[in-house]
């Protein structure tokens, strides 16, 4: 307990944060140090029934009258994790932010969509952004421009954590590091806490809101889904997590599991050696979290004031400027087990379009997909179920330089692989099919011509693409 009451009082002297958040904190330090984490036993994890994890195709089919409609729609909020920087792609400010198509943002395409509800069905569906320290200034800015809009659009900040000094426990702040790299937001398991703490929930509560649907800023496939919706308040669900067959690219995701009678979220962290590669099968393990969330609104109150939510710790160590830090976090996702009548939905792979990397965005910016109503659909066109896979190199990482790359985005509807290595420059309207190799010799240009056809090839020089 030395280290609780070392902490404690230098936290006491950190004037940036509140008390809510200095109680969270050491509340979430308390836990980490007594080692309470949920150890969970192999042989005891089962495979959920399809009660607990319903075919997203055997959910009951919507009434035909848009005032049922309007009725289920004036019961939602729509809260997009808006905590994350576009630092990975090259992008200052938040990363919802970046365009993702014919000039708009993320956050242009969710606005459109919920503006695109509240019209269709004359309902009043809110837009709640949950901002990090790092991002809630830029955010604050952005929003302005829908102020004409027919949606209100609130933010809130999570909360904002002192990252530990990992030799002795200081909190950052009080070792050096004044600055904004002493703090850290503690991951989305923060929602809940901070939605209380923010005064959001009780407006929302007092509005006669009854779930929210949670869901990454950079998800494209993450829209409101009645189906979704009409079938938590039928069957008083207060959770919802939506999961999707994994593929091979997903082996890593979190898993649902029924364990001693509970459904619960298991993640590759919790996962013991001598499992790992069961976990990553796609046999046994066959669905993995989306991170598309529902949540009773109410159950969320209850929760929080009881604080009963005792999510898996997640320790994340870094280093800053030289100094071993550690910052603890949580995920949303592993409050599943704390709801009651909390269920999973498989859904189709359509919802989960995330963009991490500037290879998701040559994707989304193709002619595999097209854009309607600020909803990203994939082009039928396209017979094969899952997309192609894309590596591009280094000098494609940020997207300023992706963007100068590209005259055009390439056809990309009969792809199956793509692999850019070097100092590759593409025309306009080309054409990639099959599989395609590109690879420039070091430390020379390798320029492909406007409206060329590659189809299964590999192409290390100039003298590839004439043949």
């Amino acid at each position: 307990m030395e280290k609780l009451d070392h902490i404690k009082s230098h936290l006491a002297t950190l004037s940036q944060i509140g008390e809510n958040e200095k109680n969270g904190f050491i509340n979430l330090v308390s836990r980490y140090l007594s080692g309470e984490a949920q150890h969970i036993e192999w042989s005891k994890i089962q495979t959920p029934t399809d009660e607990v994890v319903v075919p997203y195709d055997t959910l009951a089919p919507l009434s035909d009258d848009p005032a049922e409609t309007k009725k289920l729609l004036d019961k939602l909020v729509v809260l997009k994790l808006n905590g994350g920087l576009g630092t990975t792609m090259g992008c200052t400010g938040p990363k919802s932010v970046i365009e993702v198509r014919n000039g708009f943002t993320f956050l242009d395409l969710i606005v459109q969509q919920i503006e695109n509800l509240n019209k269709k069905y004359g309902c009043n569906v809110p837009l709640v952004l949950m901002n990090s320290f790092n991002t809630h200034d830029d955010t604050l800015k952005i929003v302005d421009k829908y102020a004409n809009s027919n949606i209100q659009i609130h933010t809130f900040n999570q909360s904002q954590y002192p990252r530990l000094v990992a030799e002795d426990f200081t909190p950052f702040p009080c070792k050096g590091q004044p600055g904004k790299d002493g703090w850290y937001p503690p991951g989305h398991g923060d929602v809940f806490p901070a939605l209380m703490n923010s005064g959001k929930l009780a407006t929302f509560l007092s509005q006669d809101k009854e779930y929210a649907f949670v869901a990454n800023s950079d998800n494209l496939g993450a829209i409101v889904d009645l189906k979704i919706l009409n079938h938590l308040v039928k069957n008083k669900n207060e959770y919802c997590m939506e999961v999707t067959p994994k593929t091979l690219a997903d082996v890593k995701g979190g898993t649902l599991i029924s364990y001693e009678g509970k459904v619960q979220l298991l993640e590759i962290a919790q996962v013991p050696d001598a499992h790992v590669n069961e976990f990553k099968s796609i046999e046994k393990f066959k669905i993995f979290n989306t991170n598309n969330l529902w949540l009773n609104l109410n159950a969320v109150k209850r929760l929080v004031e009881a604080d009963a939510l005792k999510m898996e710790i997640i320790p994340n160590p870094k280093e800053v400027e030289g100094t071993k830090v550690l910052q603890l976090e949580t995920a949303a996702g592993a409050a599943i087990r704390f709801f009651d009548h909390a269920i999973g939905i498989n859904v189709p792979r359509s919802r989960f379009l995330p963009v991490k990397a500037t290879s998701d965005l040559l994707l989304v910016q193709s002619d595999l997909y097209t854009l309607v109503d600020g909803f990203v659909s994939r082009n039928s066109a396209r017979e094969n179920p899952e997309n192609p896979s894309i590596e591009l190199g280094p000098e494609f990482k940020k997207v300023s330089n992706f963007l100068s790359r590209f005259k055009t985005i390439p056809s990309i509807i009969n792809l199956d692989s793509l692999t850019v290595t070097g100092d590759v420059w593409f025309g306009a309207g080309i054409v990639l099919k099959g599989k395609v190799k590109i690879a420039a010799k070091p430390g020379e240009k390798l320029e492909i011509p406007d409206g060329i056809v590659i189809e299964n090839k590999e192409i290390n020089g100039p003298g590839d693409l004439s043949s």
